[in-house]
């Protein structure tokens, strides 16, 4: 810490990314008596280039360099994540822990007009930043018109009010941490989410074992578990964010069960997998399913998302 009463941390500009920091900084002080919370706000080269998609200007990453270059240089003490935004792969000097219990994982359905995606006409324009999502929902609503959705939570609720969607799927977590759940008309309980969706992750320079030590009693372990199983899947799918791509785990006891897919934009290929371990180990069990998810159709399919005609959208 910059001092031993003030711990700086990171963020994103955006509302919902400061409503995250300000939930972990307030934890962390209440926990801690006399640690005062120091916000160290920036802007991301993913905040700020909205009109491309993510995948042609540098994927997920985007969101969280300049927040990494913040600890690298000292000017900030921890980061905070969506763990869905951070890459598989963290630079070594870095450690990542998650924060907290997970929030609702699934993906909301949102719209002023309508109750689901079932009951919307054909034609339809719905909105979404994700080719994951897209891959599904795709397969399972062809009817539907799916446009390509950039900008923050509120941006994107702003664009459907105005008229631009009649309908835009988001993340239930984000809505809910925002205070807008009143907003979600339903959940897509069918929908795997992104790896990680709903989880905070906190970062910090691998070194710093007071930082470790601060922030071990927030780290819930079947979170972590689960995050531990689903970015396992990702590292061996290689999944970024033009890979339609999803993985979910749920930890009950001491078993987990994951479920995974890769597929096309379009859904017209599509792999998937499942299976359960030992919660105790669950990297293992996500490079298994991710294994599993390879030899099942996703190597071509990989194979097919290479090709730069099929370039995509952050998942």
């Amino acid at each position: 810490m910059a001092s031993d009463r003030t711990l700086r941390i990171a963020t994103r500009e955006s509302q919902l990314a400061l409503a995250q920091t300000r939930l972990v900084g307030a934890r962390v002080a209440a926990a801690n008596a006399g640690v005062a919370i120091e916000l160290v706000p920036m802007t991301t080269k993913g905040d700020r280039v909205l009109d491309r998609p993510l995948a042609q200007v540098g994927g997920k990453g985007l969101f969280v360099k300049e927040l990494e270059v913040a600890l690298d240089e000292g000017r900030a003490d921890v980061a905070v994540h969506s763990m869905k935004d951070v890459p598989m792969v963290v630079p070594p000097q870095f450690a990542l822990l998650t924060f907290g219990e997970r929030e609702v994982p699934l993906d909301a359905f949102v719209s002023n007009r309508h109750a689901s995606l079932a009951s919307m006409p054909p034609g339809s324009r719905v909105g979404t930043s994700s080719l994951r999502r897209e891959c599904q929902l795709r397969r399972a609503h062809p009817r539907l018109e799916f446009r390509p959705l950039r900008g923050n939570v509120n941006t994107r609720l702003a664009k459907l009010d105005a008229g631009d969607y009649d309908a835009i799927i988001l993340a239930a977590a984000g809505l809910r941490r925002l205070g807008l759940e009143a907003r979600i008309r339903a959940t897509l309980d069918d929908s795997i989410p992104a790896i990680a969706q709903g989880i905070l992750a906190v970062e910090f320079r691998r070194e710093r074992q007071d930082l470790a030590r601060l922030l071990a009693p927030f780290e819930h372990a079947p979170t972590a578990a689960a995050a531990a199983a689903e970015r396992a899947v990702g590292l061996v799918v290689e999944g970024s964010c033009d890979v339609p791509l999803g993985a979910f785990a749920r930890v009950a006891g001491e078993r987990i069960e994951l479920a995974a897919f890769v597929g096309l934009p379009d859904g017209t290929r599509f792999a998937s997998e499942k299976a359960t371990g030992p919660a105790s180990q669950p990297e293992a069990l996500g490079r298994e399913v991710g294994a599993r998810l390879l030899a099942a159709g996703g190597r071509e399919i990989l194979e097919l998302l290479s090709q730069p005609a099929r370039g995509g959208r952050v998942a």
